[in-house]
């Protein structure tokens, strides 16, 4: 009887956790889709915001779905992927984030009762695999090209891309005046790749009308010394010299022992001091530049200095607007003021220091290089002015994109629809299972314009209906329609420039599919509950070492003598 008896076998540690099979692939699907609903009241043109507080106090109103999903804390190890897939969306094509965690969301959906039947996962993979390659290639089809357009044609194209974009957001009111600052500011920037160079600054007070554009760089007038007020604020065409080092009367070795023997000397040391001084402000003055910026502090005594000799100084300019002056005007930051020759020596049209609300801002307008700009933005809360320069972030980007790939297609869910209905039809002529999973992936699409008709309050059924009845034409007329938002009927989107940049769709469709498909070959998850004691030890005893190591080295080092 012993002998039938087989021993139990212990592969884990104790108290692991391990769930596996079906039960644990629905939990997942169900995790992913409890997620996707939080998003799924923030799409489109009449979406919600959320508002989020955090556990410092900050408070955060934003309907951009990357935003909210950073700032939800998902600990759920499978709903963390969508997050993932909204932050590459972000940082990839800048808009779109809602959508694709919706379309993940949904894909996964459909997928469940499948799974619940007892469908293996990889036929559904493999099926939603198929449809995927299938909808990008509709979706490149579709695309209709900007190219080759006139500047003034292309201008117009691009902000209504824009247009659409900022549609769904905050500052949705003001879309046309936003989206041409938005076009202008990054023609500006021309060809150049880093976004760092369209700065945005935030002044509350105003309405959004007052925001503006500079071509060229704006920033906040930093802090300032006595004599500051005596330098003059404007200039023409001035030379404008960019340094890293500090204008400041200071001890050039705090700990410097001298002997002297000679009271008399001591005068000429401290002489020497402000020579030292005297003679880096003469080498800026002799530089011929009429505007002096540092990274570093300019003291009272250099502030002073420049203001007799009808010179502006600023101390203490971040890094980033210093680089954003220097790429704007030609100039090349420095670390010494020895030989400063004109070749470093940035230059514009016009520099001058205006009150923007309740700050001065120091603006370069009018730069040589012309590879930056700056949008000044105003309104009443900081929090809608946090949010309205989120929302010009994902204008910029897509404006981007525009230009880069200058492909667009038919926005307000009709792209949707009309890769919902190819793919129905492709399902038609394939036998199997894999009818039905295409199909699914295909029902899956029409989440985009259910969505957008239900954060609305129009019926979706109805409008998903004709929807339906439009794109079925065999002519093929009725591709472009998408949801009218205004009227809750169907319009031609197309025709009404509610356009989105081809790459937005593709990027979305690839990620939400390959999201999906990670869930679903996920068929066993294990838990390690060491793990987490294990990090609360680590961090225990690291902090005991140090404690102790401090004292020892405190005990040790107490009056001895240098050798």
């Amino acid at each position: 009887m012993s002998a039938m008896m087989q021993p139990q076998i212990i592969l884990l540690k104790e108290g692991t956790d391990t769930s596996q099979g079906k039960a644990q692939l629905v939990s997942n699907i169900n995790a992913c889709t409890a997620v996707a609903d939080v998003v799924r009241t923030t799409l489109g043109p009449r979406g919600m915001d959320k508002l989020i507080h955090d556990d410092k106090g900050s408070v955060t109103i934003s309907n951009d779905g990357a935003t909210i999903m950073k700032l939800l804390d998902i600990v759920h190890p499978a709903a963390k992927i969508l997050v993932d897939i909204a932050k590459s969306q972000d940082s990839e094509v800048g808009d779109g984030t809602t959508t694709v965690v919706l379309l993940a969301g949904e894909f996964l959906k459909e997928a469940k009762p499948f799974i619940e039947d007892g469908v293996h996962p990889q036929n559904l993979i493999r099926s939603y695999r198929i449809a995927s390659n299938l909808a990008l290639e509709k979706v490149k089809e579709l695309a209709v090209s900007i190219e080759g357009k006139s500047l003034e044609e292309k201008k117009s194209l691009l902000a209504k891309c824009a247009a659409t974009t900022l549609s769904s957001k905050l500052i949705g009111g003001e879309k046309e005046f936003f989206a041409s600052m938005v076009v202008d500011a990054v023609i500006a920037i021309g060809h150049e790749d880093r976004l760092n160079m369209i700065g945005i600054k935030k002044v509350p007070g105003g309405n959004m009308r007052d925001s503006f554009l500079v071509n060229g760089v704006a920033f906040k007038k930093t802090f300032s010394y006595a004599g500051f007020e005596q330098q003059p604020k404007k200039f023409l065409n001035p030379k404008i010299l960019l340094l890293n080092i500090e204008l400041e009367l200071k001890s050039e070795k705090e700990n410097a022992e001298i002997r002297l023997s000679d009271p008399s000397q001591y005068q000429s040391i401290v002489d020497a001091e402000w020579n030292i001084i005297y003679d880096k402000l003469d080498k800026c003055v002799q530089s011929g530049a009429k505007v002096v910026l540092s990274r570093l502090a300019i003291g009272d005594l250099a502030t002073q200095y420049f203001a007799d000799r009808d010179i502006f100084c600023a101390g203490r300019v971040t890094e980033e607007d210093l680089r954003r002056v220097a790429a704007a005007t030609g100039g090349t930051v420095q670390t010494s003021v020895n030989n400063v020759i004109d070749e470093v020596l940035g230059t514009c049209e016009l520099f001058e220091e205006r009150q923007v609300g309740n700050e001065r801002f120091n603006i370069f307008s009018g730069c040589p290089s012309g590879l930056t700009a700056t949008i000044v933005l105003r309104g009443g809360a900081d929090q809608f002015i946090e949010e309205a320069e989120r929302s010009l972030h994902d204008a910029i980007m897509i404006v981007r994109r525009a230009m880069k790939n200058s492909t667009v297609v038919a926005g307000g869910g009709a792209i949707d629809m009309e890769i919902s209905r190819y793919l129905r039809q492709h399902a038609r002529t394939i036998a199997g299972k894999s009818q039905l999973f295409i199909n699914s992936y295909a029902k899956a699409l029409e989440v985009i314009p259910r969505q957008l008709c239900d954060n609305a309050g129009f019926d979706a059924t109805d409008v998903l209906n004709k929807l339906r009845q439009k794109h079925a034409l065999q002519s093929g007329e009725g591709a472009n329609y998408g949801v009218d938002i205004n009227t809750g009927g169907i319009t031609d989107s197309f025709a009404n420039f509610v356009w989105e940049p081809a790459v937005v769709k593709i990027n979305a469709i690839n990620a939400a599919t390959e999201a999906a498909c990670l869930i679903l070959s996920v068929d066993e998850t294990v838990k390690n509950p060491k793990s987490e004691s294990a990090q609360g030890e680590a961090a225990a005893s690291a902090m005991g070492g140090r404690g102790r190591g401090g004292a020892g080295f405190r005990g040790r080092g107490r009056g001895m003598r240098r050798r």
